[in-house]
């Protein structure tokens, strides 16, 4: 459990409550799957599927997800403490092992 998620757990107001934990860095998927390729030295292609390819007919995805930070600031004092990279790095670190 991260810091963040006790901190929830132990805080009264947070009860029944949803909150968007981790970083508000918005990032399109191209520049994210282009960033892990870069940072895994990988050769790999990125291939891009059509939306119509990707879901069921009748889905319907966000175009775009901005996650708000707000809530959990103001409820427990939360503040990203790692950027994307460093979340990429540690997964990338941890499959390493």
């Amino acid at each position: 459990m991260t810091a963040a998620t006790i901190a929830l757990a132990e805080h009264d107001d947070a009860v029944g409550q949803i909150f968007n934990i981790g970083n508000d860095q918005e990032v399109t998927m191209e520049k994210l799957a282009s960033m892990v390729k870069e940072m895994t030295g990988s050769k790999s292609e990125i291939v891009h599927v059509p939306y119509d390819k990707a879901y069921e007919e009748g889905f319907e995805d966000m175009q775009r997800r901005v996650p708000s930070l707000a809530k959990i600031k103001e409820t427990i004092g939360y503040t990203p403490k790692v950027d994307l990279q460093g979340i990429i790095q540690s997964v990338i670190d941890y499959f390493k092992m």
